[in-house]
């Protein structure tokens, strides 16, 4: 068989199908319903607009970014080195978990698809797997250009954070909508972004994130794992 095209296997690593378990996680969210910093679609809308922006673009994307063309020509010392910073970055218990767990899922995912090179596959099982090194790969995979790779990464994560805030908030249909609509529209900004984006200026820094999700740890009642 032949493999999809690039526009169909960006759209099934970007469908909230894939079997990584990214349903599972708030990413912090949960923890800031519960301390009242979000309560309503506006404060959700903010609340992910301030992450994509100020989290995802200047910090995962970015590395996918520059992991993506690694991957390509196998540049294993770069790749562990992009791998030791995400690893470096969590900076909370959850956090760890979500990068390790689903980087360990997407990776069985490609192996069961038997769309791993024996490189690849070496490369990958040396180092401890995170999820935006092995999303990185997986996008290589492609062929795709990496912004436009990276357009397919920042709407799966957009979506999958709206499926958080309907359940978590929570919200109706309509106002996931045009949460959904409304991260999109800022989505290309912070691909440009992430793009642009060099090794020293690379981070991960977002506080009040960090302390909802070490928060979250010892929530109460809660839906998600993050």
């Amino acid at each position: 068989m032949n493999p999809p095209d690039e526009a169909l296997q960006l759209m099934w690593l970007a469908s909230p199908a894939l079997p990584i378990g990214a349903f599972s996680y708030s990413e912090g969210l949960e923890a800031a319903i519960d301390q009242g910093w979000v309560s309503d679609a506006a404060s959700a809308t903010q609340w992910l607009l301030d992450q994509l922006h100020l989290s995802q673009s200047r910090g995962d994307m970015a590395l996918i970014a520059q992991a993506i063309p690694a991957w390509r020509v196998m540049d294993i010392e770069r790749l562990q080195a992009l791998n030791r910073w995400v690893l470096a970055t969590r900076e909370s218990a959850e956090m760890r978990l979500q990068t390790e767990q689903m980087g360990r899922s997407l990776l069985d995912w490609l192996r069961n698809l038997e769309r791993l090179t024996p490189d690849q596959q070496a490369c990958a099982q040396a180092m401890p797997s995170t999820y935006p090194v092995i999303m990185a790969l997986a996008l290589a995979q492609t062929l795709a250009p990496p912004r436009t790779a990276l357009h397919s990464y920042a709407f799966g994560w957009a979506e999958n954070m709206t499926q958080a805030a309907l359940k978590a908030v929570p919200l109706g249909q309509n106002a996931g909508q045009r949460m959904l609509a409304r991260l999109v529209k800022d989505i290309p900004v912070a691909v440009d972004r992430a793009m642009a984006t060099q090794d020293e200026q690379r981070q991960n820094f977002s506080p009040m994130l960090a302390i909802a999700s070490a928060q979250h740890e010892t929530q109460y009642s809660r839906l998600f794992r993050s």
